[in-house]
This record gives structure tokens, sequence and C-alpha cells, in this order.
């Protein structure tokens, strides 16, 4: 029996890292898609410890053609993905007034142009197996644009539109897209040594997330979630 591939666009040490390696163990070749080799060699080496696959694709979300030139590689090497997981993000906190307009435009295309670039990647291949999952992390800035948050607001505002219309689109045709929206810090190594003395417990677990995401890709078709929030239990909203 060929072995199931699936796709993380946005991988680092953290989210990413988890996402994939909760796949590789229930059996997926997963390739791993970023613009650092460097950070996708070493979640593959961690992956490959565990006794998973995967292979590194460096890849800029922010370019059609680099994306559409990744998953010609994905499909070369395992074929194509029966699940994608959209994990790019550009966070930027900075006043309207100062945000430059290249600045915003980067922006706006890490947290969602490179989604619709992917998108188009991959759903022919789904939409003709009849089934696939497509899963998007957001944040709360895509619910709640708050001050000096205009650049990062702005794409996650339209990525969580885009998740929306391509539930709408292709949940008939049996493809489940889920948007996560992410209310907190993910507790990873960078977010510790910038606040060694906050309490893990005001974080988000990476593994803890991962979890929800193949909970996700579980789900049997009558009862699909389209969008759901993670928090710290200690967080306010």
């Amino acid at each position: 029996m060929p072995q199931r591939a699936a796709a993380v666009l946005g991988v680092g040490p953290g989210l990413g890292t988890a996402v994939a390696g909760r796949f590789a163990r229930e059996g997926y070749a997963v390739a791993l898609m970023a613009r650092r080799e460097e950070v996708l060699e070493a979640s593959k080496s961690e992956i490959e410890r565990s006794g998973g696959k995967a292979i590194s694709v460096p890849t800029d979300a922010t370019s059609p053609g680099s994306v559409a030139g990744s998953f010609r590689q994905v499909r070369s090497e395992i074929g194509d993905p029966e699940v994608f997981v959209y994990n790019a993000g550009a966070f930027h906190m900075e006043g309207l007034l100062d945000v430059t307009p290249e600045r915003f435009e980067e922006c706006f295309r890490i947290n969602c142009a490179g989604a619709f670039y992917a998108a188009q990647q991959v759903l022919p291949a789904m939409v003709e197996a009849g089934r696939g999952t497509f899963l998007i992390t957001g944040a709360t800035a895509g619910i709640r644009g708050s001050a000096k948050f205009s650049a990062f607001a702005t794409g996650k505002f339209a990525l969580r539109a885009l998740s929306q219309s391509m539930a709408r689109e292709f949940g008939p045709q049996g493809i489940h897209v889920a948007h996560v929206v992410v209310d907190g810090q993910i507790d990873t190594q960078k977010s510790r040594d910038r606040r060694p003395d906050r309490d893990p417990q005001e974080m988000l677990s990476p593994d803890s997330i991962a979890e929800t995401y193949w909970q996700l890709h579980l789900q049997h078709p009558s009862a699909w979630t389209l969008e759901l929030d993670l928090r710290p239990s200690v967080e306010s909203f």
C-alpha cells in the first residue's frame, strides 16, 4: 500500500515541526516546507530520529512560482498530499502610519496569499480523489483588529475569509477545510528565551495544538469543524 502524504508549509521549531511530527507518527510521509533550509533540516532530523519519513522542500510562501515548484517536488518524491497544513505567518506590530507599504504587502502575502497559492496546487488532486484535509493556522488578529496590528490583522482576516470560502466550495466535494484560531503565544525556545520567567501554563503547547490538528483530520464528514479556537486555560478572552 502506498504511503500517505502530508505537507506542512511554514515549518519552524515550534508548531510546524510538532504538526509534521504528529502526522509522521501515524505513517505519513511529510513534506516540510519553509524558507530556511537549516530549519527544515533540523525538523527533518527530529522526525527521522523518531522513525518517521520526511523530505525537506525550501519554499517561499510569498512566491507563486516557488510554491508551484515546491509542490512539483513533493508530488515527485512522496505523491499528492492527502493533508495540507498552512502554518506560515508574519507577526508584525507597528502603528499604521509607520508601516511601510512594502512591509504591509509582505505580511499579506505570508499571512494569506501563500495559502491561496498552495490551495491551487493541492486541491485539484484532493478533488479528484474525493477527499482531503486542508488545515489553516489562524490567530486572534483574524477576528479582532487591535491597535498597531493593521499589517498582521489584515492578512489574518483575509486568511479566515479564504478558509470559509474554500470550505463552502470544496466541502461538498469531500475536502475538509478547517481554520484554527490560536489565541495566545505558542511555547517555543524563542518565546522562553524572551521571557524566561514566564509560567509555561500561560502558553500553548505545540504538541497539544498538533494533536488537535490530527483530530480535525480524523473527523467524520457528518460532523466537520470549520473553525475552532485554542488558548491556555489562564488566557483572558
